[in-house]
């Protein structure tokens, strides 16, 4: 193929992969979370939380400010949460057999994956795009200047946003074609890595820049002198923090984009490009003897599951009384044997190191003087199996056979209840120490954890028919919590004068009953629509 009808061709798969992805539930789902976001960045005059702190200070609400905030704060959370969105466009081409189609044309490899590559980019530059469009508006809502300068709004996004995002974009691609990274271990790996990649990048010796924060973080210090304000050991803070007293304001008036900085900012497209093409190292094209995944079965049959590669479901039961047509199992005897099938449907596939990593989490309880401090660590390593809540249906492709049940939210309240059954057993060793230290308060915001992980997860599978959303949303509750943000400290972990600061038990086992009843009414009203 010449160069440009090679061109073309990727353009043309970029654009139609794009288009396809939008029409996602998901896509809408993260494109509300980026106008929350752009709300979060531009907080009320008297907030207790803010995203950018100056040194106790925060600029007025100009568009060089707001814009400024608003695209740090997409650079901060599309580049670690746009990764859960964009990823799994190789392996959807695998399973929907596209892939296969399009290695048979003469597209070669390197087109192929740049193509992915610049689809995974315009996904997450339209989501940058809806933080640039809510920015003025949060800023007249505010009401601090009227005065909408579009170049100071939008000239921080080009700058700050855009280039993380390429190589968001990139690691996507590269994921995908490293098979321990294709599911859900890799969903795990790259949040670690972006939370070292994100905090590194706000550093003055970050390679290239680093997230463009050191730029804007200068500009507002010498801002902050030259209105007589002593800037020294005032600390420039990113991310979402609590703050005693409202920021006090200064005026600010943007970043002037020299030279070096920009082209420091191009340079980062560089790295990107080097990952998104890696893998033609390695990258077998759908060749059917170097499957990228393994091929997609139903429930109940040999299978392997998406994210531990063992064998999923069987079909296969002695008949009893209660599979005998016209012979009606004991009501309660049919609960327990469903709730007994869903576990097994839940940990099927789940290996003997992953049990032994949970019970060392359990014996590491016994061993701790403070077992709130272990609970966090045992309530991170099932997220991959907590995933599976809500999507397994869907994923194996049995969604309509399953449907035909008589009364749908039966299996839904034992799905959930095999949720809460994992989620009690990984935490036990903490719920045991602190009932024997008569820890009650401790022990009611461990009940109302393991009511609402499950459920969470439940609801986010049932609504977007992925296991991806739950994972993302779920680290970063957790990370939120384990770093000391009371609000969202759902497991007691963060305690002031030895008791729980979160939210009440009560509170938050009423958020886990809502969530169930949401998961409920999804899927009744699916079976109504089937």
């Amino acid at each position: 193929m010449t160069a440009r009808v090679t061109a073309r061709a990727t353009i043309a798969l970029a654009v139609a992969d794009f288009r396809e992805r939008v029409r996602r539930p998901a896509y809408a789902l993260f494109l509300l979370a980026a106008v929350g976001l752009a709300r979060l960045a531009v907080p009320p005059a008297d907030s207790g939380w803010v995203i950018l702190d100056v040194g106790g200070y925060r600029g007025v609400y100009t568009s060089a400010w707001v814009g400024t905030a608003t695209a740090l704060a997409g650079a901060l959370w599309l580049t670690m949460g746009g990764f859960y969105l964009v990823r799994d466009a190789i392996g959807r081409d695998e399973r929907t057999r596209v892939g296969q189609l399009v290695a048979a044309t003469p597209l070669r490899t390197p087109a192929y994956l740049l193509g992915k590559f610049l689809s995974d980019f315009l996904v997450l530059a339209s989501m940058a795009g809806v933080l640039a469009a809510t920015a003025p508006i949060m800023q007249l809502a505010r009401g601090e200047s009227g005065a909408v300068d579009p170049v100071a709004l939008l000239l921080p996004f080009a700058t700050i946003t855009l280039p993380p995002l390429a190589l968001t974009a990139a690691a996507a691609v590269l994921f995908e074609t490293v098979p321990l990274l294709r599911g859900g271990v890799g969903n795990v790996v790259w949040f670690v890595v972006s939370l070292v990649l994100l905090i590194g990048g706000q550093s003055p010796k970050a390679p290239l820049g680093g997230l463009g924060v050191h730029q804007a973080a200068d500009s507002m210090r010498a801002a902050l002198a030259a209105q007589g304000v002593d800037v020294h050991g005032r600390e420039f803070s990113l991310g979402l923090t609590s703050v005693a007293r409202p920021l006090r304001t200064f005026q600010w008036d943007g970043f002037s984009v020299t030279g070096a900085f920009l082209g420091s900012r191009l340079l980062v497209l560089l790295p990107a490009l080097v990952l998104a093409l890696l893998p033609c190292l390695w990258f077998a094209r759908f060749d059917p003897a170097r499957r990228l995944t393994a091929p997609a079965v139903a429930p109940y049959e040999p299978g392997v599951t998406a994210d531990s590669g063992r064998p999923a479901f069987r079909t296969t039961s002695p008949v009893t009384p209660s599979t005998v047509p016209g012979v009606a199992p004991r009501p309660g005897r049919a609960s327990r044997r469903l709730l007994s099938g869903e576990l097994r449907i839940l940990l099927q596939g789940v290996s003997r190191w992953w049990w032994l990593v949970a019970a060392g989490v359990t014996a590491a309880a016994f061993a701790t003087p403070e077992p709130a401090t272990v609970l966090p660590l045992a309530w991170i390593w099932p997220v991959l199996i907590w995933s599976r809540l809500g999507t397994q249906r869907v994923e194996y492709g049995v969604e309509g056979l399953l449907g035909a049940y008589p009364a749908p939210w039966r299996g839904l309240v034992a799905e959930w209840a095999a949720g809460v059954v994992l989620t009690a057993a990984t935490g036990v060793g903490p719920l045991v120490r602190m009932a024997v230290a008569a820890d009650w308060p401790g022990v009611g915001s461990w009940a109302g954890g393991t009511l609402l992980v499950p459920s969470l997860a439940l609801a986010l599978g049932v609504a977007c028919r992925t296991h991806r959303v739950f994972q993302v949303v779920y680290l970063g509750l957790w990370y939120l919590a384990v770093n000391g943000t009371a609000a969202v400290d759902y497991m007691g972990a963060v305690r002031t004068d030895g008791l729980p600061a979160g939210p009440s038990p009560l509170v938050v086992a009423c958020l886990a009953a809502a969530l169930l009843c949401a998961a409920l009414a999804v899927r009744t009203a699916r079976h109504a629509i089937r």
